[in-house]
């Protein structure tokens, strides 16, 4: 009798739970309709009647029979636009993404790169906590606070969408926590040894910075020589007056140089104009452009303005899938003047300014606001910069004391001196 009073009861549960599945995903789908309608860099998006594609698929939406059925009837209209950086990411990958753990800026000092599907440290910051306990680059990190990193990166590699920098930091967020708390980590040594760790984690390295609506953030920049031959690295595109100042002091400083390496692995970008106004030391001819970038209401041409000092011999660029946004136009803009050589690997493809956010039924919506088209008429957005010498970073290499990247760098400069 009991089972016979439930049944109409779970009946109802089920219609209730099903509508209020219907109505999240009809809501989401007229979130990504309604964005790519207004801030597309096209008043017709993709040259599509986006009325049309409105009425032709929200019916479909509308008799789904499930959320996945849903979500691809939104992936497939958005598809219709043939263009990158517009997509769908499923709830349970997004919560990975978006899980940020952000308890604290502090931080132990790693940086990291997933090779081979392991969390690898590729370098550490000078007098960080991990570098004063040990770590070396190589190592391979299998846990942070009792979480399964492999886990972490198979779930966000889920997702075709998601690329290099956004599974960087996904991983790097678990190695994040408040300023004065501690992590506890696992490693593998060189030696495939498991060493465990207690790590402090401190305040970013680097000045804090900010700059307009961007959230403030530590800057940092370094510039050493190998020989003859200039090092430069910073990690954002930001801190205008002191970035700028201390690569001006590089370049003033490498009028003998045999070559200049700018090492943008790593850098998400930042302020766009600094890309032009660091090519000012590197070009030497007037009237040049890093690329073209098209919004709805305006078009900002990267124009390069020469310096009075102008570094003239040979530059190699370096990047990785976490180079983005003004890494990549710069980069990009002087593999098109025939400027530098890139080294590395594919950079993140994410040069325009794109977004990311939760849409109502849980999934993630990215989308992108410009198109930007380097010098050579090719877009960055999607396709990103293709080095000129594809070179991969590897844990043994890394173990060795080897950066494979800086390497071959160095011998392509070593190569352009004159007998």
């Amino acid at each position: 009798m009991l089972v016979r009073r439930l049944i109409p009861l779970f009946a109802a549960a089920l219609t209730v739970f099903g509508q209020a599945r219907t109505q999240a995903d009809l809501d989401s789908f007229e979130k990504v309709w309604t964005t790519i309608r207004d801030k597309h860099w096209q008043v017709k998006p993709g040259g599509l009647d986006w009325q049309a594609i409105h009425d032709e698929y929200r019916p479909r939406v509308e008799k789904a029979s499930s959320h996945d059925e849903a979500r691809a009837v939104i992936q497939e209209m958005i598809g219709r636009l043939k263009q990158s950086h517009f997509a769908i990411i499923p709830a349970v990958v997004y919560t990975v993404l978006d899980d940020e753990v952000e308890s604290g800026s502090g931080t132990t000092g790693i940086d990291l790169r997933v090779l081979g599907g392991h969390a690898v440290v590729t370098s550490l910051d000078p007098g960080s906590p991990a570098a004063q306990l040990g770590v070396q680059p190589g190592w391979q990190i299998e846990r942070a606070s009792g979480r399964d990193l492999e886990a972490v990166i198979d779930q966000a590699r889920a997702n075709p969408a998601v690329h290099e920098l956004q599974l960087t930091r996904a991983v790097l967020a678990r190695l994040s926590g408040p300023i004065g708390g501690k992590l506890e980590a696992a490693f593998l040594d060189g030696t495939n040894k498991t060493v465990n760790l207690t790590l402090d984690l401190t305040a970013p390295r680097g000045t804090a910075s900010a700059f307009g609506n961007l959230p403030e953030q530590h800057v940092w920049f370094e510039s050493k020589r190998t020989g003859s031959i200039a090092y430069v690295r910073f990690n954002l595109f930001l801190d205008l007056p002191r970035v700028m100042a201390s690569f001006q002091q590089t370049v003033e400083n490498c009028k003998t140089c045999d070559g200049l390496i700018i090492d943008l692995r790593g850098n998400p970008g930042g302020i766009g104009g600094m890309a032009m106004g660091m090519a000012g030391f590197l070009v030497d001819k007037p009237n040049q452009r890093l690329g073209t970038m098209y919004l709805r209401d305006s078009t900002l041409n990267f124009v390069v303005n020469p310096r009075a000092k102008v570094f003239t011999g040979p530059v190699a660029i370096l990047v990785d899938g976490c180079s983005a946004s003004t890494s990549e136009i710069f980069a990009g803009g002087l593999k098109d003047l025939g400027r530098a050589r890139v080294f590395g690997t594919h950079t993140a493809a994410a040069a325009l300014p794109s977004a990311f956010e939760r849409l109502p039924n849980g999934d993630g919506f990215q989308y992108a606001v410009a198109n930007y088209i380097s010098e050579g008429g090719q877009p960055l957005e999607g396709l990103g910069v293709t080095p000129d010498e594809v070179v991969e970073l590897t844990r043994p290499a890394l173990l060795a004391g080897h950066d494979p990247v800086v390497d071959a760098a160095l011998d392509w400069i070593r190569r352009q001196k004159k007998p």
